[in-house]
């Protein structure tokens, strides 16, 4: 498990470092509506291209699943589709990068001088999204493999090929925002070239596939349905994090910053359970291809034990070094007051949502998709009752505390109810006879 989850947790910790390296590049420039173009620009394709996420998890199961079968064709056929449909969303987000980026300008609603410089970098950087989606399937065959390491590698050669095209583009060549695009497409497009030789070394190939082979209507068709399952999870997902920003921002300026520093010190501990969900994507996957109930429970297990240990060791770190990390944050002394009043339920996070990261892995390992995408629909209804109901009722439960004890019970719903179904899922897996008496 630790194994496969510290270059993961390490890798998901380098992601942010792609808008990162653009916006300290650009900042050092003195011009504000750069920066903020950029800034923008990566908030813009975080959204785009995280929509489209499922096609990392799901290439990660269907490839776990092929390797615990012992099938290398079957692992070669998978990632063909994926980057099939990585190629053809790539494409079609091109072709309608003009609606889409208006769309996305007009939610921003900057000045004509962001606006002016945020284009630009738009209208470049999308012509890397079918590496970027590329990049996400070759990503989910190495962690279906166990090869974690080598999707670390991967994420750090991206990074540092991207910081020096940056640099020379942008300082060198003195080609400003253009520049900054321009390096990340490149870097994306690199990356992705890359990585289909990394796995040419493991003896992988999807490009010898016939593409009527990786098309086969019922092999597409799963796959299909697979990742829209996952879109529509994190699409859900999303919502409850926007909404749940949203609702902070109507309490005033100070009520946004403290609900910020404290989300942000969650996502830091989702790193590390994230790590965890990745090890139980690939270890519960294999298990479940190879049809092997006794090493699927076993991974079961540990995914659940490793998860709930780092959630209370991060509930117990951010409670004690909580007050010291808001001040590393931010000088404002209201925003300090107000975000120790509600440093508690930043604590109880990760905690409360460690079944839910476990059993996130566990799902999309076995392709229990749909049961996954349909518990996430429960849990956003449960946040939104519980919105509601604060309203309702009024008081306390109105304020900035019913919104963190809705958005804990969002965290607590998803892993609860996946606990609970787990024995059903499991117990309509065909398995051996002999695994079935271990």
């Amino acid at each position: 498990m630790l194994v496969i989850a510290i270059p993961m947790t390490l890798s998901h910790m380098t992601t942010p470092l792609l808008g990162l390296v653009d916006m300290a590049v650009i900042g050092r420039m003195g011009d504000a509506a750069l920066l903020g173009a950029v800034a923008l620009g990566g908030v813009v394709f975080d959204f785009l291209f995280w929509s489209f996420g499922a096609l990392r998890m799901g290439t990660a199961g269907l490839t776990a699943q092929a390797s615990g079968a012992g099938d290398t064709r079957e692992i070669d056929r998978a990632l063909a589709r994926a980057i099939a449909v990585a190629m053809l969303v790539g494409v079609t987000l091109i072709a309608l990068q003009w609606p889409i980026g208006e769309l996305a300008f007009l939610m921003m609603g900057a000045s004509p001088e962001v606006t002016a410089a945020l284009a630009l970098y738009f209208y470049i950087r999308i012509w890397a999204a079918p590496f970027t989606l590329a990049n996400y399937a070759i990503l989910g065959s190495m962690i279906g493999r166990g090869r974690t390491d080598l999707g670390f590698a991967l994420q750090v050669g991206l990074n540092l090929i991207n910081i020096a095209l940056t640099i020379v583009l942008v300082v060198g060549f003195n080609m400003g925002v253009a520049g900054a695009a321009i390096g990340t497409l490149a870097a994306e497009a690199i990356a992705a070239g890359l990585g289909l030789l990394v796995l040419r070394r493991l003896g992988s190939n999807p490009l010898r596939i016939p593409l009527a082979e990786a098309l086969q209507p019922a092999a597409m068709k799963r796959m299909l349905a697979v990742n829209g399952d996952i879109m529509l999870r994190t699409m859900a997902l999303i919502v409850a994090f926007a909404s749940f920003a949203a609702i902070g921002a109507r309490g005033g300026d100070v009520t946004l910053a403290a609900n910020s520093v404290l989300y942000k010190m969650f996502t830091l501990g989702a790193y590390f359970l994230d790590g965890t969900a990745t090890a139980a994507e690939a270890m519960c996957g294999q298990a479940y291809g190879a049809r092997n109930r006794r090493a699927f429970r076993r991974a079961v297990v540990i995914a659940v034990q490793w998860s709930l240990g780092l959630g209370f060791v991060a509930m117990a770190l951010f409670w004690l070094a909580g007050p010291f990390f808001i001040d590393f944050i931010t000088t404002d002394a209201a925003v300090r007051l107000f975000a120790r009043d509600y440093l508690i339920y930043a604590a109880m996070a990760p905690l409360i949502g460690a079944l839910a990261f476990a059993f996130d892995g566990i799902y999309i390992g076995a392709t229990w998709t749909r049961a996954m995408r349909n518990l996430m629909l429960i849990a956003l209804a449960a946040y939104l009752g519980a919105l509601g109901l604060g309203q309702i009722l009024g008081g306390i439960w109105a304020s900035n505390h019913g919104l963190w004890l809705a958005f804990l019970i969002f965290l607590g719903a998803r892993g609860l109810g996946q606990a609970l179904l787990y024995p059903r899922l499991e117990s309509e897996r065909e398995w051996p006879a002999m695994a079935r008496a271990a």
